[in-house]
């Protein structure tokens, strides 16, 4: 199955680039409809490249890499480091945190209100917390 072709002519993929400062390439509208299609999902750069690829939307996983880290510095995506080889890339940027799976690699949401934080450290000078991410790793 071929996925609709995505154009400038696409209001709510180009509307979300625009809105966000993104200059609304083929690569990254094409990327943007395959992300924000299907709501909240977690994915990585390989997962979407071949995503891309069973659509037919000819780029690099190098175009993919770059494009979702244009997305996340924009606050599209938030980037979610599993460990020093592994990210996914995350559409739900609400304040949440998650659960990874880690024999299967998945993740879960959790919502915010259910992790209770009784503290955290105090700032160094001249910065300031911009957010607290847990991760609970499981077992699945």
């Amino acid at each position: 199955m071929r996925a609709r072709s995505t154009t400038a002519s696409d209001p709510t993929v180009l509307e979300r680039l625009r809105g966000a400062g993104l200059r609304p390439t083929r690569q990254r509208l094409a990327l943007a409809r395959l992300l924000f299609a299907r709501g909240d999902r977690h994915v990585t750069a390989e997962a979407l490249f071949t995503e891309a690829k069973q659509h037919r939307v000819n780029l690099s996983l190098a175009t993919v890499y770059n494009a979702l880290h244009d997305f996340t510095g924009k606050g599209l995506l938030r980037e979610i480091v599993l460990d020093s080889n592994r990210s996914c890339f995350d559409t739900n940027t609400s304040d949440h945190h998650h659960f990874y799976f880690e024999r299967s690699g998945r993740l879960e949401d959790i919502p915010a209100e259910q992790v209770r934080i009784a503290a955290l450290p105090q700032a160094p000078d001249g910065a300031s917390v911009s957010r607290v991410d847990v991760i609970i790793r499981v077992d699945g």
